[in-house]
Order: C-alpha cells, then structure tokens, then sequence
C-alpha cells in the first residue's frame, strides 16, 4: 500500500492583505517546490495574490498553511479556498502574470 493511496487535491486560492511586494510569489514557489505540489501563482490587479495548487492533499494543506502566514513582510489578511477537481494537468509550478 505505497504513496499510491494518498488522495489528490486541487485548490484555487486568493489571498488577501499585503501580499504584493513581500516576494509572496516567489516564496508560494518555494514552498509548492519544498512540498511537491504543482501548479501557478501570480499577482492580480486587485492587490491579491491567486493561485492554484495540485497534488496530495496534505503536501496541498501544508502549502495552504504556508499561505496563511506568506514571507517575512507579508501581512495575509485573508485567504479564500475553493476546492476544484483534480485534473493532473501541471509538471511544475511556476509564477505567472
């Protein structure tokens, strides 16, 4: 009963607060890379930062977790999470515009 149990998550996030400008998105990278969850993440032209996460769903939680908190001068007001099918479609995780 390897890895091969474990139940896949996708979520779409926003998160809200001061989040721009703090290396949040260069930080979710590095956080998703640490986890091995996949996906994107980029600044939206509201001041929030959106994301989609994919992978097992608790290497996603923790992701989630570090999201919650973001980098050192971030200050995440919010975040709001909405669970979506997993599809499988992302190798990677990437910052995008």
């Amino acid at each position: 009963m390897g890895g091969s149990m474990a139940i896949k998550s996708r979520v779409h996030v926003i998160i809200r607060g001061l989040v721009q400008g703090v290396f949040f998105r260069m930080e979710t990278q590095r956080a998703a890379d640490r986890h091995g969850v996949f996906g994107w993440v980029k600044n939206r032209a509201d001041g929030t930062v959106e994301a989609v996460f994919e992978g097992d769903r608790e290497k996603v939680d923790a992701v989630i977790d570090w999201c919650r908190r973001g980098p050192r001068h971030a200050d995440v007001q919010g975040i709001d999470i909405d669970e979506a099918p997993f599809t499988g479609e992302y190798k990677e995780f990437c910052i995008t515009r």
